[in-house]
């Protein structure tokens, strides 16, 4: 019962400040164009800083566990790679495609994941997601580049040069490479004796965690403030598919298959943070992306919306079976 109150308090926020949005749209307080160009906000400054200073404020890269992270890498690329003929079957509507595939594979790691893990296995889960959360952020915003720009809206066929030139110049993916070479830098000073961190610079350290903090109540807001009830028959068959694959295929493909064969390899902190990985709620930042890139947004919350309800009931379930075999 203790997973199930965990899991309900973890995303009930998210599911209130999306109905905070509604009602605002509601009340004429924030109409497209706003929700719009506070998306493009979202997409292009605050979730890139929201990124940098999460991969930045990563203590030590020492202690990461190279097979665990393989595994977790590669059941991340073979789902990737199932959820493409998949999606494919279950909608013929190109826009919807990309949408549907980030549903699939891509998780709100970094918004719940991590106090998940932490909550699971509360001695090392924290810090088991945290280094986790340097090799999967970025490998799910480089599959969801690829993924919208295979499935685009125009009905081009992918260019393999145009894919890279998308993932290099992606707002998201510059936030996690800058967070990466600013580690890089930090851990290269302390090697020389100079301790240097970005936080001894108050005005510039304390300016960004305000932009940062900025993220994810206003992608919740503006998804609020989109979210459309009306939508919903319409893409009755899309949003299904989703909520199936990611809330029941995706944790039983990701987790039990790790039980399967790493029972004895894995421990508990490993197994709270495949929980984080493969059970979570479709990214809150799947929305932005999909606007800006030209894939169906509107499916995109819609997907968030019912996975964020359904994922308490999934962490619940597998947290629940896990114990009663004794990894936890």
């Amino acid at each position: 019962m203790d997973s199930l109150v965990f899991a309900f308090n973890s995303v009930a926020p998210i599911i209130f400040t999306v109905a905070v949005g509604y009602v605002l749209k509601k009340l004429g307080l924030m109409n497209a164009d706003f929700s719009k160009k506070a998306n493009s906000l979202v997409f292009r400054v605050f979730l890139p800083i929201m990124l940098f200073l999460n991969i930045y404020g990563i203590e030590s890269m020492a202690s990461v566990d190279l097979g665990y992270v393989l595994y977790s890498v590669l059941a991340l690329l073979i789902i990737f790679a199932l959820a493409i003929p998949a999606v494919i079957f279950l909608t013929d509507k190109e826009k919807c495609r990309g949408a549907l595939l980030q549903g699939v594979f891509r998780s709100n790691y970094a918004l719940i994941g991590i106090p998940l893990a932490s909550s699971l296995f509360p001695e090392e889960g924290a810090a088991v997601a945290t280094l986790l959360s340097a090799f999967m952020v970025p490998a799910f915003n480089i599959l969801a580049v690829i993924g919208l720009s295979v499935f685009n809206n125009e009905g081009k066929k992918p260019n393999f040069k145009n894919v890279l030139l998308g993932i290099v110049k992606n707002p998201l993916i510059i936030g996690i490479a800058s967070g990466l070479v600013a580690l890089l830098i930090r851990h290269t000073l302390v090697q020389a004796g100079v301790s240097f961190r970005i936080s001894d610079i108050p005005a510039i350290y304390s300016t960004l965690k305000n932009l940062s903090s900025l993220a994810t109540p206003l992608a919740l807001l503006v998804l609020g403030a989109q979210f459309e009830f009306s939508a919903i028959p319409s893409l009755k068959r899309e949003i299904i598919s989703g909520v199936i694959l990611r809330s029941v295929i995706v944790p039983v493909l990701g987790i039990g298959t790790a039980y399967i064969f790493f029972q004895n390899t894995f421990g508990g902190a490993h197994f709270a943070s495949l929980v984080a990985v493969f059970c979570t709620p479709v990214a809150v930042s799947s929305v932005p992306m999909a606007q800006e890139m030209g894939a169906d947004a509107e499916l995109a919350g819609q997907l968030v919306v019912f996975t964020t309800i359904t994922s308490a009931f999934t962490v619940f379930l597998v947290s629940a079976v896990l114990r009663s075999v004794g990894i936890f």
